[in-house]
């Protein structure tokens, strides 16, 4: 478990992942110098990992299919060769219906048909039920708001592909990298972070906060679809929701710090109007969790 101010650090992380060391120790009320050192330790540890995400628009990842999986023998060997395939950017042994469930996002549905196919084959797998998500109520990581007007360039993707891969990497480094100046290299960063086309956050180990219990869950609404997510998005321990078609009008994911908090987590959704709570599962263990997208263009230099 965290101390309090690593505790403030990470969450701090998670709302600007590139907040500067001098705002980080004026929110915790320590030095520059030992901010920086507290946050260089939490990055050394993986308690939180900073990248950058980019908008599903801008690299064209919109097509988002929830698999389950059912397996013959080793749920954990099928999951890691599943986990190899780029495409598939979640994947966790689950108690539950399904013994294995994943994310996959592709650029349109005959291509998450062809990823979806591709686990079909994957030596162990059963069987594989899909949801076909339409609509991101609520992510606690990836960007989910509307994009503003912005035409790329070579170096713009080059710092994305910087940010994703480390969301805090200094100016003067990505300066270096691009063959700007430092003041033009933040410039381009501000106007990508400002028009919604990458967020850099914080990507916390739930075990660091104590919210090691962490379950899925699909429901079937009598109302209206997207009212109904909306007020199950606003529930605390809610971190995922989304909207489609399949076994579940919606299907999202909650955690806890605690199996007893949990089940109050899932009876809050419960008692939302017009909830039929259709199935959960339990996460035992994430395999993968990425954000990383595949992005064009080559180094500018």
């Amino acid at each position: 478990m965290l101390d309090a101010v690593d505790a403030v650090l990470v969450r701090e992380l998670q709302r600007d992942g590139r907040a500067t060391f001098q705002a980080l120790a004026d929110r915790v009320g320590l030095s520059r110098t030992a901010v920086r050192a507290r946050v260089q330790n939490l990055l050394e540890r993986e308690v939180v990992r900073v990248v950058g995400v980019v908008h599903s628009a801008v690299v064209g990842t919109g097509a988002i299919g929830h698999v389950a999986v059912t397996v013959d023998g080793s749920a954990r060997q099928v999951a890691e060769r599943v986990s190899t395939r780029s495409a598939v950017r979640f994947a966790s042994l689950t108690v539950g219906p399904y013994a294995l469930v994943t994310e996959v996002r592709a650029r349109d549905d005959a291509t998450l048909s062809t990823e979806i196919d591709e686990i079909r084959r994957t030596p162990g797998v059963r069987a594989a039920e899909v949801f076909r998500a339409v609509s991101v109520v609520k992510d606690a990581y990836s960007v989910v708001d509307e994009l503003s007007d912005l035409t790329l360039d070579e170096i713009d993707w080059w710092l994305l592909r910087e940010l994703q891969r480390d969301g805090r990497a200094p100016y003067t480094r990505l300066a270096r990298t691009i063959g700007l100046s430092q003041a033009a290299t933040r410039a381009r960063v501000v106007r990508l972070l400002r028009s919604g086309v990458i967020r850099v956050t914080g990507i916390a180990d739930p075990t660091a906060f104590g919210t090691a219990e962490l379950a899925g869950f699909g429901l079937v609404a009598s109302g209206a679809v997207d009212a109904v997510a909306g007020e199950v998005a606003g529930r605390d321990g809610v971190h995922y929701l989304v909207t489609g078609f399949g076994r579940y009008d919606i299907l999202g994911h909650a955690e806890a710090t605690s199996r007893a908090a949990l089940v109050s987590v899932l009876d809050g959704i419960r008692a939302v109007p017009g909830v039929t709570l259709q199935e959960t599962w339990h996460h035992l263990d994430v395999v993968k969790e990425s954000y990383a997208a595949e992005l064009p263009g080559e180094s500018p230099g």
